[in-house]
């Protein structure tokens, strides 16, 4: 039987079940050189914010044991220069454009939304509802009316299909999924970085310019496998896994509890061409087992339910 790796995520389809994450590659070019960018389904592209923005003060980054921390800031250059050039250069790959939004409230992210729907090639939007290491830019992933009012008001700006990005930094992200369905989201994205901190005792200074930042990485994929699986039996969205994963068996892994597909973040600022090796790899790991599409493994895991989790 013939593989097919292509997915179907409601309204979207793609290819391959392959992403970028978005903040950890750019807009697509700086993968270009080290792989065909038609090994990924899709490329999600930093978030966009209306005006500008700086980002947080340096050092933005920090090496931690199976991972990084981020406090990047949102650094982007705002709508109009977005649109007038960066935009084009994803819209010219052999693969889905995906634009990330961000707004400092709420009318920042409808204006965007109701933007972006008048311009040509691009597949979805996704909702940077979550980022952790700027003020305030957690409010609509933590509090379930800000999170269903938010993705209603862009739901009513956009004919396209509209992807919420989940926080685990979150009492029930069951709950805040099940408010982003009933808000209109297409796709949930799961999950956004965890906060965290590390610090140099010696100096007695923390690493980060922002003290806390983003934790990504092979350590918090256990974590995010845990949410996803929340999130699918709370939801019947497609779902796109993100947290730590790194190879095809992490891919394979985050199907078996629910994923539609895989977002990759951090392993390409180790690897940039692991996209093009993972997928390489999902083939083969797929023909071995028999499967003719990723979509037969999806929520396929067995053994003894739970019953502390908000269905």
């Amino acid at each position: 039987m013939p593989l097919n790796l292509s997915v179907k995520l409601g309204p979207l389809e793609l290819a391959t079940p392959l992403l970028t994450a978005s903040g950890c590659a750019g807009y697509g070019v700086e993968l270009e050189r080290y792989q065909d960018l038609s090994c990924f389904g899709g490329i999600i592209g930093k978030s966009i914010s209306r005006e500008p923005r700086l980002g947080n003060p340096y050092p933005r980054t920090a090496e931690t044991p199976a991972g990084m921390l981020n406090a990047i800031g949102l650094q982007n250059e705002g709508y109009e220069k977005f649109v007038q050039g960066t935009l084009n250069k994803m819209r010219a790959f052999n693969t889905k454009t995906i634009v990330n939004v961000v707004g400092h409230d709420f009318e920042e992210y409808v204006w965007l939304v109701e933007r972006f729907d008048s311009e040509a090639g691009i597949a979805a939007l996704e909702l940077n509802l979550s980022c952790p290491n700027v003020k305030g830019g957690m409010k609509f992933a933590t509090d379930v009316g800000e999170c269903e009012r938010l993705v209603a008001a862009c739901r009513a700006k956009t004919r396209l299909p509209l992807i919420a990005k989940l926080s685990p930094n979150v009492t029930s992200i069951a709950e805040i999924a099940k408010a982003a369905e009933r808000g209109g989201a297409d796709i949930l994205s799961a999950i956004n970085t965890y906060v965290g901190m590390s610090v140099d005792w010696r100096s007695k200074k923390a690493r980060l310019g922002n003290i806390t930042g983003g934790m990504s990485g092979p350590a918090i994929k256990p974590l995010a496998l845990r949410n996803v699986y929340d999130v699918r039996r709370a939801s019947k969205l497609p779902i796109m896994a993100i947290g730590g994963i790194s190879n095809a068996d992490d891919v394979l892994e985050f199907m078996v509890v629910g994923a539609n597909a895989a977002q990759i973040g951090t392993i390409l600022f180790v690897e940039p061409d692991a996209g093009a090796k993972i997928l390489h790899d999902l083939k083969g790991k797929l023909i071995d087992a028999g499967v003719s599409s990723p979509a037969e493994l999806m929520g396929t895991l067995q053994g003894p339910e739970r019953t502390n989790v908000v269905a």
